[in-house]
């Protein structure tokens, strides 16, 4: 980091009609003389949730018993993300069912991702359509603490609609139990975003202006959002240094980017028959979708919008197909099937996520932050709410990424709970009573993310990472 005189304040906004465009963080953002110290005392935390709907097939997940601790070979399925091997923890041996209780309720794709986060199992009274009862999430807990400094407290995304939350689905249960794993509270299921469009609106369309035709001028006139702003950004950039100037040329072309990308969906969307469950606005394929809305998340941590985002890659009972990859069956129900032709699709299907995660991690790295990355001051976690699609809620494929602000130590495997017997049986891995929760996991990352509880959920304990 090059000290300088020259201070700006960190919240630092420009303002158009229709436009915010909030600044990431600069050297002129850190005090003279005592930044290196203000760095080091106060890194900046950020916590993040990548959510696979469906499970996974197991036994391509889990790198080998004799690949615990370090080094370790990453299974096939996480052989994408082998370039970030040094800044990943694989656990497992989590559980949801240390009770026995998850297993024998009902909604069981439900169950699984609402009790993820929250720790709660949908309640039996939550049958008749919107009623519906969980517990506030981790997410949630952290964008309390971490949210007092940011424009957003935290950001829910996914990219599949949720328009039949109001409905029933998995087992008569409310659908807002399969399309949502972020609570504010026991009654407040949070909505997940999945049109990159209102997305970007909410990050930068809060321009000062209480009239909203501002911005839908703008998008008809086929403007960009940064014309708003482009005389301030001049302005600006010529009072600061060079690294300065470097970094905000790189911000602003990356927001110009994701903008010039999402009008590109738009446009294709006017012009061809919608795909089916994806609305107006969205990129015609599952990669694109992907890697515009990770690209969302990069600029939002970026700007310090926000330090929180949770982010479903589909919702749970997702039947989505990707014919582009050579997977033509529905997910949910290739996750129902054994056959060989089955688990080859579903394999592909879990490869392509983690390749779309690869690229996440990838863009954080290559993000400056401070003294170092977004990836060094971020912590993930990537995995689903069942082990697989045959709703196990026990030995959850988990993966912890990102330096967490020095907290976490990555290039491990970690095994934990009645997983720890190589030569036990599936069937009795999972049976729950001498399983590790997944709860130990949220009470060790909220420390590590600055908030010490004496316990949450079912937790026993914490773990050792």
């Amino acid at each position: 980091m090059i000290i300088t005189r020259k201070a700006l304040p960190r919240r630092t906004v420009l303002r158009g009609l229709g436009a915010t465009l909030a600044l990431p963080l600069l050297d002129g953002m850190v005090p003279a003389l005592t930044a290196l110290e203000q760095t080091a005392a106060r890194p900046v935390r950020r916590f993040g949730v990548v959510y696979l709907p469906n499970g996974v097939v197991i036994d391509q997940w889990t790198p080998a018993p004799s690949d615990d601790g370090t080094p370790f070979q990453l299974s096939p399925i996480l052989q994408p993300l082998a370039p970030f091997r040094d800044r990943l923890v694989v656990l497992s041996g989590l559980s949801q069912n240390t009770n026995g209780l998850t297993a024998r309720s009902g909604a069981v794709h439900g169950r699984c991702a609402t009790k993820f986060l929250t720790g709660a199992i949908p309640r039996p009274f939550g049958q008749e359509g919107n009623d519906f009862l969980a517990d506030v999430s981790v997410d949630q807990l952290l964008a309390r603490e971490l949210g007092r400094d940011t424009q957003l407290g935290s950001l829910e995304l996914s990219l599949e609609s949720g328009d039949k939350g109001a409905g029933t689905c998995d087992g008569g249960y409310s659908c807002t139990y399969s399309h949502t794993i972020t609570w504010r509270g026991p009654t407040t299921p949070l909505p997940m975003e999945h049109d990159p469009r209102v997305v970007f609106e909410r990050l930068f369309g809060d321009g000062g202006s209480t009239d909203p035709a501002a911005r839908r001028a703008r998008r008809a006139s086929n403007r960009s959002l940064l014309d708003s702003v482009r005389e301030k950004v001049s302005d600006l950039r010529r009072g600061l240094g060079p690294s300065d100037a470097g970094k905000l040329d790189e911000y602003v072309d990356a927001v110009r980017d994701v903008e010039r990308r999402i009008q590109t969906a738009e446009a294709q969307s006017s012009r061809e028959l919608p795909v089916m469950d994806q609305p107006a606005g969205v990129p015609a394929t599952f990669a694109e979708h992907a890697r515009l809305m990770f690209d969302l998340q990069v600029l939002a941590y970026q700007s310090d919008l926000t330090r929180v985002i949770t982010f479903m890659v589909g919702r749970e009972f997702s039947s989505r197909t990707y014919p582009e990859i050579g997977a033509p069956g529905g997910h949910h129900p290739l996750s129902h099937e054994h056959s060989a032709a089955s688990l080859e699709q579903l394999v592909k299907i879990n490869v392509h996520h983690a390749e779309q995660f690869a690229y996440y991690l990838d863009r954080l790295q290559a993000t400056p932050d401070g003294d170092g990355s977004l990836l060094d001051h971020v912590l993930l976690y990537y995995g689903a709410g069942m082990a697989e699609g045959d709703h196990q809620p026990w030995n959850l494929p988990l993966v912890l990424a990102g330096g967490g602000t020095g907290q976490l130590a990555g290039g491990r495997h970690l095994r934990f709970g009645d997983t720890n017997d190589a030569d036990a049986s599936s069937a009795s891995r999972g049976s729950g009573q001498g399983a590790t929760p997944l709860a130990n996991l949220h009470l060790t990352v909220l420390e590590k993310l600055g908030m010490r509880l004496d316990g949450i959920h079912d937790s026993t304990g914490r773990l050792e990472l």
